[in-house]
């Protein structure tokens, strides 16, 4: 039961996570390694908001993913914009964005731990485990960003733009689309995702300047096992790696020291069997 509810909690975090990063990469082409700071500065942000500026808890956190989302999107056109079609440039440019920020949180905040306090506090118990109401609270906003994800992509117009250019970016500007201000809203909503989730986690986890590099292993190892741009591949493989984390740790007395080592075995594994991934697309039409 502890695996199980356990499993539930870390997968729905890791869903919010690695849909942002899969729709950047199935729809802008572009492997943002910056993206998992950014789950990390939202929680920084917020902490100064909420516990530095005493501002209310729930308008704190919403400036926060602002915040986040703005400096997401200036890092993106001052410094990824004019390269994002030389993608091993790109790759090596987002991975110095995100030791730079953490250097700038390690100058700002030392690497003393901080934390915030919870939306809702208290626990319910589920199938005899202690569940915290946080976990509940991030598990309902993953099932609702998962349902507005697909109602964007599905049924609206600039939905249906961000699915026509992750086809092809050479058509969509012959149509009259416009392939870099829809890339731009793609890395924003991207970054978004990402801010939320680092919303909802703050307050169980504690705030350090290298709390992104673990979500970033597992986000890579997500998107590999699921499928390259696949979003329904991230949902289920981000329940899949979850899963084997949790078990890892409930299992194996030294399970908490190796769990990274599952995600990183997964992707060596999936790359030598499958590189496409679960539900990956040898065909560019097939994205998202």
């Amino acid at each position: 039961m502890d695996i199980l509810v356990s499993g539930i909690q870390l997968g729905a975090i890791y869903t919010i996570l690695s849909i942002g990063f899969s729709l950047i990469l199935g729809s802008a082409r572009i492997i943002f390694l910056t993206y998992a700071a950014f789950y990390m500065l939202v929680g920084y942000f917020w902490y100064i908001v909420n516990v530095m500026l005493e501002i209310n808890l729930v308008l704190s956190a919403s400036l926060a993913v602002v915040m986040t989302i703005a400096l997401g999107i200036g890092a993106y056109k001052l410094c990824v914009e004019r390269i994002r079609r030389h993608e091993t440039t790109v790759m090596l440019i987002t991975l110095v964005l995100a030791f730079f920020f953490e250097e700038c949180v390690l100058l700002g905040f030392g690497s003393q731990h901080r934390n915030v306090p919870p939306f809702i506090d208290g626990y319910v118990e589920f199938l005899g485990v202690k569940v915290l109401n946080q976990y509940s609270l991030t598990l309902a906003v993953s099932l609702i960003l998962i349902f507005l994800i697909w109602l964007f992509l599905w049924k609206t117009k600039l939905g249906i733009a961000v699915r026509a250019t992750s086809q092809g970016r050479e058509v969509v500007n012959l149509m009259g689309i416009n392939e870099k201000r829809i890339s731009m809203i793609t890395v924003g909503v991207g970054i978004a995702l990402a801010a939320i989730a680092g919303v909802m986690v703050a307050p169980i986890y504690l705030l350090e300047p290298t709390m992104w590099t673990e979500p970033f292993i597992m986000i890579l190892a997500i998107v590999i096992l699921g499928g390259l741009g696949s979003i329904k591949g991230s949902i289920i493989g981000a329940y899949i790696l979850a899963y084997a984390q949790v078990a890892l740790v409930y299992l194996v007395p030294m399970g908490t020291f190796i769990r990274s080592s599952v995600a990183l075995a997964a992707m060596i594994v999936v790359l030598l069997i499958r590189p496409e991934g679960m539900f990956g697309v040898l065909f560019e039409e097939e994205r998202l």
